[in-house]
């Protein structure tokens, strides 16, 4: 059966561009086991980075839902101030459980994540990140990169995720910010701003992580 949104062409196939501009438009063909190989993305940043971090989230010891809920904090924080406080913790599989289980509900950590101080709560349901001084819901989270990627959220993310294995958890929680900066969508100097549209190249990500697993092997 032939996918939404897609045109089969012979072994391959193209996602069709969406005309409305809501959606991610994939460029490029690829097989249908899922090989990137020259594909790109016309999307803005904003969703790109809430997906990136919530995957590196993941890999640093957050559950599903609160890997979530941390990438979209991210999108709406700066770097870290001058004056941010001084009780920040760096996530690490370890940190997280013990942080999971000593916290009550209710009560409040911040974590580093991509150079951002994220404020989070522990919640009957497990911990969550805060926007506007309440818990995100993680589903509205799903939905919104659903809406924003189409039917590239699966490929986007299992690339991400490669990247993210390919090195330790101490070395992505100090490089994933400059990682994004390596291959986060390419804009226009005219159009800043998260709104602005810029080219995803799935293949960069690819290479990032194939380099480190090379230096690792």
């Amino acid at each position: 059966m032939e996918p939404t949104n897609q045109r089969v062409v012979g072994v391959r196939w193209v996602l069709d561009a969406d005309q409305c501009g809501s959606r991610a438009v994939v460029h490029g063909c690829a097989e249908l086991g899922g090989t990137l190989r020259h594909r790109t993305i016309t999307i803005n940043r904003a969703p790109v980075l809430t997906l990136w971090a919530s995957v590196v989230a993941r890999r640093l010891g957050f559950e599903r839902d609160e890997a979530l809920t941390l990438g979209r904090a991210v999108t709406t924080i700066s770097s870290h101030p001058k004056d941010a406080s001084p009780i920040v913790l760096t996530p690490s599989p370890k940190c997280v459980k013990e942080r999971r289980r000593a916290l009550k509900t209710g009560k409040r950590v911040q974590f580093d994540l991509l150079k951002r101080t994220v404020p989070v709560v522990r919640t009957p349901h497990g911990l969550r990140a805060l926007a506007r001084n309440r818990p995100i819901a993680p589903d509205t989270v799903e939905q919104y990169l659903e809406v924003k990627f189409g039917d590239a959220l699966k490929l986007v993310r299992s690339a991400m995720k490669r990247l993210a294995r390919s090195m330790s958890a101490p070395e992505i929680a100090a490089q994933a910010d400059e990682l994004y900066e390596k291959f986060r969508p390419r804009v226009r100097a005219s159009e800043p701003g998260w709104g602005a549209e810029g080219k995803l190249d799935l293949a960069r990500i690819e290479r990032l992580g194939a380099a480190r697993m090379r230096r690792r092997a």
